[in-house]
């Protein structure tokens, strides 16, 4: 089999951006979402998304004529061009869409078949004030979700730890509450000062006292002494790696024990291959993975696959904070993924990734 093409098609999303800008403070005009449509000579199309793909048409010939079915090489061939262009996983989660389609099994069973299914936590992506939120989790949890994520921004904090104590007492101990800082990467032109390692301590102590599930990404990804030191100190758990560049760096956070929980998004940081070895590893020490998945639906599709296959725990992240965004604005060029009234998503049964593409919609909303 061999590869005789590779389209993009960008898309504009369906959206406003002042949705965005709650946590990009130097968002794009416009935000866009891209198709990859990898082509073979044997008729099978895969299908892959998640990341702009900006820049890729100028590499686009070192993949055409090669075999998808030759995963590691095309790992490597990606790699090779994340040093001097993007991050282009989106490209590998294509070829993985075809190889399931070739083996006729989900793309779940390839990487290990563990699950079929995994409990959701409704990953909220506003900064909203301490009543809206706890409302919007409550809502969350009547449609069946068992946890949520909140962010807290770091010029903001008494509010979004307030965010977290009125969602708290809003609905018991019986819900879990994650809590996410955003410090270890940060969005282009933010160039301010991270939070010292004395003030996240604080923090991390007044969340800790109500309950969180863990927090995620307190500090800069090289302070890896620091990150330690709060686990250490308070017994809750840290996660963090959603945004890691390179293997070579998740490798090192493992191997130096920094996080309880890792998170490579499979289409933005490491690729669905590595993300999946990355697994073993922190399995090795007894360490949780599960990936981070804010992106469109095809993206979240490939992670839900590699989760599920691996056993990811304890809950899988799904981008849910309407009405700015809900699961038919996430998902608004592919059937839309949910969750089952028991807080479950299920991966699909179809070959490859499984996505419905909606080429209506792509057409529709196409730059």
């Amino acid at each position: 089999m061999k590869i005789t093409d590779i389209k993009l098609t960008r898309m504009r999303l369906p959206l406003d951006p002042p949705f965005f800008a709650a946590w990009d403070p130097n968002p794009r005009t416009e935000f866009l979402a891209t198709l990859v449509e990898v082509h073979t000579d044997q008729g099978v199309v895969g299908f892959g998304s998640g990341d702009s793909m900006d820049g890729f048409e100028g590499y686009q010939h070192l993949f055409i004529g090669t075999n998808p079915m030759e995963i590691l090489n095309q790992v490597k061939r990606i790699e090779t061009i994340n040093f001097h262009g993007g991050r282009y996983w989106p490209l590998e989660a294509a070829f993985w869409d075809i190889i399931g389609k070739v083996a006729n099994l989900p793309v779940a069973t390839l990487f290990g078949g563990s699950t079929d299914r995994l409990l959701a936590y409704a990953s909220f992506g506003e900064l909203r004030n301490p009543e809206d939120r706890a409302l919007a989790a409550q809502r969350a949890r009547e449609k069946g979700f068992r946890a949520c994520k909140i962010r807290i921004a770091r010029d903001q904090l008494d509010e979004g730890i307030e965010a977290v104590a009125a969602t708290r007492k809003a609905l018991g101990e019986d819900f879990e509450i994650a809590v996410d800082m955003n410090q270890m990467w940060r969005m282009s032109g933010d160039i301010e000062d991270a939070l010292p390692l004395s003030k996240v301590r604080s923090v991390a102590q007044r969340l800790s006292e109500l309950g969180v599930l863990w927090i995620e990404e307190p500090l800069p990804q090289t302070d890896i002494e620091g990150i330690k030191s709060i686990r250490q100190a308070l017994g809750v758990q840290i996660s963090g790696g959603e945004m890691v560049r390179s293997m070579a760096e998740l490798a090192h956070l493992i191997e130096r024990d920094t996080f309880d929980i890792y998170q490579p998004d499979v289409v933005l940081a490491v690729g669905m291959l590595r993300a999946r070895q990355a697994s073993e590893m922190a399995a090795l020490k007894h360490r949780r993975f599960t990936p981070h998945s804010w992106t469109n639906g095809l993206g979240v599709l490939a992670n839900l696959h590699v989760a599920a296959g691996v056993g990811s725990g304890p809950y899988f992240e799904f981008p849910y904070d309407p009405p700015g965004w809900t699961i038919e604005r996430r998902d608004f060029f592919i059937k839309p993924i949910d969750i089952d009234s028991d807080g479950y998503v299920h991966v699909p049964k179809a070959p490859g990734l499984g996505a419905e593409i909606d080429l209506d919609a792509v057409q529709r909303f196409r730059v």
